[in-house]
């Protein structure tokens, strides 16, 4: 009997977006056509992402652009989601100092709730997101509202953004001058917090969903808060090194090397003994050193090696990546495996 994919346990697939579905200005490899197979098994997809500047149709054309099944009711960005929370805590109706992009603007009054432009009266609220134009002026009336006693909210917390040129503050950085100012803290609706992935799921109307993407401390953070099973992917940001040495709520439960790897069944991780198998490869802890058998390049190594460095380790301080060993020699920060 063929055994069943790891998608096929799911009944929707939340998928992260640069370095899951696209690096830079192309699709990954694979990605479009896993996306395509989704709809053929029956699975629901929605795009999860922190953009609060763009509209979940500008996002999905570019999906589109590269090939991949999307339409705007697949994307739920942060915009969305920051929107929806604020609405659980102020009354229809309410006044709200926008602090971000016209998408941002209309996801506001979408929610039934009246933008205004500045903190005097003071608003009801204040929800902050990002957009490039934003400057001084727009982040003191924010902090003159939320000094005021404004209910607060923000789109998302990532302090930076990939930029052509580098790397720039992101909506996390602008927040954080808000906060320094007022010594206040909002409430957060994108990733890493629970709200993006169970607005998604919500509006999807599943009950299953399995969270994809590339960072530990937004996608798969985010995905666990949410109480869903994540599956982190080699394609982006984190690596296997870093989703071994990751703190236990930034832990994914599959190990991909990208989308792919949905459709082939997940191997087994079985133990005995102290130590864990995944299949032709083992691992073990002795005095603070995970013992590999493997091959590097064989990802089922780094599936052994994380069971059994989370179960000996299973609620660390902080991120630490042990030091590893295989054939009773170190291995080398340059080894095979992301």
């Amino acid at each position: 009997m063929t055994e069943a994919s790891l998608i096929s346990s799911y009944d929707a697939l939340l998928a992260d977006l640069d370095g899951v579905v696209y690096a830079g200005p192309n699709a990954i490899p694979g990605a479009v056509e896993s996306l395509e197979r989704l709809a053929d098994i029956e699975v629901a997809l929605a795009y999860i992402t922190n953009n609060a500047s763009r509209s979940a149709e500008q996002v999905a054309a570019h999906l589109r652009e590269l090939g991949a099944p999307a339409t705007a009711a697949q994307v739920f960005g942060s915009a969305f989601a920051g929107a929806e929370l604020l609405a659980t805590l102020v009354p229809a109706g309410s006044t709200v100092l926008v602090t971000g992009s016209q998408t941002l603007v209309d996801q506001v009054k979408a929610q039934g709730l009246v933008p205004v432009t500045s903190a005097e009266p003071t608003p009801d609220a204040v929800i902050q997101g990002f957009d490039p134009n934003l400057g001084w002026k727009d982040l003191a009336e924010a902090a003159y509202a939320v000094a005021g006693g404004a209910v607060w909210v923000a789109t998302n917390t990532d302090l930076s953004i990939p930029q052509l040129r580098g790397i720039a503050p992101g909506n996390g950085s602008l927040v954080a001058a808000v906060t320094a100012a007022t010594g206040s803290t909002p409430a957060v609706a994108g990733k890493p917090e629970a709200a993006l992935f169970t607005t998604a799921a919500k509006h999807l109307g599943v009950s299953r969903p399995l969270v994809v993407g590339d960072r530990l401390d937004t996608d798969i953070l985010g995905g666990n808060r949410a109480r869903m099973d994540t599956a982190l992917v080699l394609t982006g940001v984190d690596t296997v090194r870093t989703a071994l040495a990751a703190v236990a709520g930034q832990r994914p439960k599959y190990l991909l090397a990208d989308l792919e790897g949905l459709y082939e069944p997940y191997p087994e991780i079985s133990h005995s003994d102290g130590v864990y198998r995944c299949g032709a490869s083992s691992a073990m802890v002795d005095d603070g050193t995970v013992h590999l058998t493997g091959d590097l390049a064989n990802l089922d190594t780094w599936r052994a090696a994380c069971g059994a460095w989370w179960s000996a380790n299973p609620d660390p301080a902080t991120a630490a990546l042990p030091a590893l060993q295989s054939a009773g020699s170190p291995v080398l920060a340059d080894s095979a495996g992301r």
